[in-house]
């Protein structure tokens, strides 16, 4: 007769609930499609990647994201070992153990964006003035300074310094994935995850006229690199605090650019789980033409009586209108909508956006609840803390 052992039992239920694919485990999910949203004249570049992930195991639901693992651009590694001095082949050991340099600096460590490492060492070691100066000064000037900017042109900055490839790497931080928002729903693109990524770009003639172009790592690495067919190392992540409601409850979404990321997956799903829930989206977009993402989707769902639409186009007249003006503009009812129980969603840019929306929202709540606005900032707050308003803003 066989003993059970509690403790083995535990520990086996817990290891089989962990996930498979992780941060140091990604999975390798085959490209089935890499399309440009945005119209090829746009200011703006926005993909459309569909991944396939049958199979995998991989589990998500409609507001989680998803980490994608990039890989660094093979001109700019090439252009930092010729700045070193040594061969690409030159074999180092850092803490993945040994392989080339080439390949540390494509898989292994930050290079597209300013490490402060090196800003710290430059400073102290290199003694840098300019560099010392912008340390000691106010940060929101670093970090002006900082954008756009990557470790080539902090080399650059001592022309006479030629680290070992092993000094230099321990002054760059290891190369991180980046976590975008899942724009499919499980239940409708079966088998399938979708992200939509805009692409950072900085020009030269932008910043230094040197001729030489910056870019995002993981975001460049997704528009330039990577085609159907491919594999893209990927694991999720939860977000429960940024789930849907039970499907008859109203909720309301404000996600201008990619912020309308995980509200395609809310809508998607929204649309074949036969709630009475209404949706209401507030979208923006420079222009019309060029970059409403997703635009005959949502034209589609506000013809078949999915969603109510209203998009804040902000370059086709003379004052510029986002989505905090039609907030306002719908102020009565959408307080209604609130009051009557409606889960209100933002999702996109924490520095301006998200604060043009709340304190829109403040003054909405202070004109049609009546409220001073003391009492208008507690009532959003209760909102806040009761799950009412929801935000994931970066």
């Amino acid at each position: 007769m066989t003993t059970a052992n509690p403790t083995s039992d535990a520990a086996t239920a817990r290891a089989s609930k962990r996930p498979r694919w992780s941060r140091r485990n990604p999975y390798p999910a085959t490209v089935v499609r890499n399309s440009l949203l945005t119209a090829p004249d746009s200011d703006k570049e926005v993909r459309h990647l569909v991944l396939d992930i049958s199979g995998s195991g991989l589990e998500y639901l409609p507001g989680d994201a998803v980490n994608v693992t990039p890989a660094n651009e093979p001109a700019l590694v090439a252009a930092i070992v010729d700045r070193l001095g040594v061969p690409g082949d030159t074999v180092i050991t850092d803490r993945k153990g040994e392989r080339t340099l080439t390949n540390a600096l494509t898989h292994g460590f930050e290079i597209t964006s300013v490490s402060p490492y090196l800003l710290d060492h430059l400073a102290n070691a290199r003694g840098i003035g300019e560099v010392a100066d912008l340390l000691a000064g106010d940060r929101a000037e670093l970090e002006e300074w900082s954008r756009g900017r990557d470790v080539l042109d902090l080399l650059n900055l001592d022309p006479t310094w030629f680290p070992t490839p092993e000094a230099f790497l321990s002054e760059l931080r290891p190369l991180a994935a980046r976590t975008y928002s899942i724009s499919s729903s499980p239940a409708v693109h079966e088998g399938t995850l979708h992200l939509t990524p805009a692409t950072v770009r900085h020009f030269a003639t932008e910043f230094w006229g040197d001729g030489r172009d910056r870019g995002g790592a993981a975001s460049t690495y997704l528009a330039d690199r990577v085609e159907p067919g491919d594999t893209v190392g990927i694991y999720v992540t939860a977000n429960k605090s940024f789930r849907l409601p039970e499907p008859d409850t109203d909720i309301i979404m404000v996600g201008p650019g990619t912020g309308i990321a995980p509200f395609r997956a809310f809508l998607h799903e929204r649309r074949q789980d036969n709630g009475r829930g209404r949706n209401w989206l507030f979208h923006g977009a420079r222009h019309r033409d060029q970059d409403f993402l997703y635009r005959d989707e949502m034209w589609a769902m506000e013809a078949d009586g999915t969603l109510r639409l209203d998009v804040a186009f902000s370059r086709e007249q003379d004052e510029k209108i986002y989505v905090s003006h039609l907030m306002g503009g719908r102020g009565e009812e959408l307080y209604s909508w609130i009051r009557d129980g409606a889960v209100l969603y933002v999702c996109g840019d924490a520095t301006k956006m998200a604060r043009d929306v709340e304190e829109t929202l403040v003054a909405i709540i202070r004109e049609y609840g009546g409220f001073d606005d003391e009492g208008a900032r507690a009532e959003l707050q209760r909102l806040r803390e009761s799950g009412q308003y929801r935000r994931d803003v970066y």
